[in-house]
């Protein structure tokens, strides 16, 4: 079917370049499994999950109809001082998966809605523990936590954060994990443990009891797949079980499956005190976000409280809705009996090789992956960062392949339902667009 829509004037897009899209426009009008049409009727493999959120692959017919059943049944419940039967369940479900005595679930609408809730938390937790001076929080340059006030001043992306003034006070970054000899390292690199050490050179300069909390993507992710160097998290585990700082992992990518593994903490070994989820929790068909906090920190904050009073003055209109946990239950259904996680698993090995291959490209500088996650950067045009990147992104479209890009990194993340000939048809599409990109050395420019 070819759509052509009536205007594309009145949409203010998010990161996306407005002005030169509605002259080209890239559009989605249907979705199966790992394909997608466009609006000019074209069929493109889905390289990336959608946005890392689908790895049941798209039009699940199970999730369809348990939407479609609660719609009916039960459309909205309000979340402050009630509830409804979903909201728990798909709580019980999601505490059953994490490891150690992570067990209290509070849900949001999205990644970015779960990173400040987190913040809160944290706060409120010293707070309730009698520490209310901690109010610093710690980070990662090249990290990405959301777009709202809170997680924007958490992540360490610039273009992400130079526009928007000062934000947040109290907030420091650790360098990130990929320094310039781990180029080309598929992978948790053997060297690099010793960069969790800047959380220590933190507490020591800012007082490790000012520290409420520090977040850490276990692989950072949207810049374009930074795995933790070997030792990298049970260090920082350390240094916080030092101090008596939360660690908090935002697990919004890594979450369900992404590393073969229910979440990226039990795959590395490291448990936090909180960690965020959102993306895959609904196989990304209805927005919905979750914060998982462990038993200190839930009794804490809720013991603190009056007897019949609420503890958490925080929460959201849609939180728990009773669509989005019924679309929630139907995914975890799906990824329980199909076995996803573990077909994850076992086609990652193949998929890091096909990226790890990239490298016989001269405009290649790094590529990396762990699990089902891989990245490949490009040498930049002079002078023009991000443009190489951008008429790729346009290439890929325009020749079968949706595929992340950020900056000039190309990231593939494939479905889960994704077979090897998937991941050769995606690496082979990639390919051929390196190769036009090598033969083109002036790009046009983008207006």
């Amino acid at each position: 079917m070819t759509v052509k829509p009536n205007s594309l004037e009145e949409l203010w897009m998010p990161f996306t370049a407005n002005k030169h899209f509605k002259q080209e426009p890239r559009l989605f009008t249907e979705a199966k499994g790992v394909y997608l049409t466009n609006h000019r009727g074209e069929t493109l493999i889905d390289g990336c999950s959608g946005l890392y959120c689908i790895p049941a692959g798209h039009g699940r017919r199970e999730i369809a109809d348990a939407v479609h059943k609660q719609i009916l049944e039960l459309d909205y419940s309000p979340p402050f001082q009630f509830g409804h039967p979903l909201q728990f369940e798909v709580a019980r479900r999601i505490a059953a998966m994490t490891p150690g005595d992570l067990d209290y679930v509070f849900f949001a609408n999205s990644g970015s809605e779960a990173v400040d809730s987190a913040m809160k938390m944290a706060l409120q937790y010293h707070r309730a523990k009698g520490q209310p001076q901690r109010v610093r929080f710690v980070c990662r340059e090249k990290a990405y936590h959301g777009v709202n006030f809170g997680g924007t001043s958490l992540s360490g992306m610039v273009r992400n954060r130079e526009t928007f003034g000062p934000l947040l006070a109290g907030i420091s970054h650790m360098r990130h994990t990929r320094p310039p000899e781990h180029k080309f390292v598929m992978g948790q690199a053997e060297t690099g443990a010793d960069l969790a050490d800047d959380l220590q050179r933190h507490a020591e300069l800012y007082g490790g009891d000012t520290i409420a909390a520090v977040f850490i993507e276990p692989i950072a992710g949207s810049i374009g797949i930074l795995p933790p160097p070997k030792g990298y998290l049970q260090r920082i585990r350390q240094i916080c079980d030092q101090h008596g700082i939360l660690m908090i992992y935002d697990e919004v990518i890594t979450g369900f499956g992404r590393l073969g593994e229910n979440f990226a903490c039990q795959a590395f070994g490291v448990n936090p005190d909180i960690m965020t989820l959102a993306k895959a929790i609904t196989n990304g068909v209805v927005p919905m976000g979750a914060v998982v906090a462990n038993e200190k920190v839930y009794k804490a904050v809720t013991e603190a409280g009056p007897a019949k009073g609420i503890e958490f003055f925080h929460g959201y209109t849609w939180s728990g809705n009773p669509v989005a946990c019924a679309a929630s239950l139907a995914a975890l259904d799906i990824y329980e009996k199909e076995g996803l996680f573990e077909r994850a698993k076992k086609l990652s090995t193949y998929f890091l090789e096909q990226i790890a291959s990239f490298r016989e490209f001269g405009i290649v500088t790094d590529t990396r992956g762990i699990g089902l996650l891989g990245a490949i950067d490009f040498e930049p045009v002079d002078g023009k960062p991000g443009l190489r990147g951008y008429e790729m992104l346009q290439d890929l479209f325009n020749n079968g392949l949706l595929a992340r890009i950020t900056y000039d990194t190309l990231i593939l993340a494939p479905q889960f339902i994704s077979e090897e000939k998937h991941v050769d048809e995606m690496c082979d599409k990639a390919r051929a667009a390196v190769r036009r990109s090598m033969n083109r050395p002036q790009l046009r420019a983008v207006g």
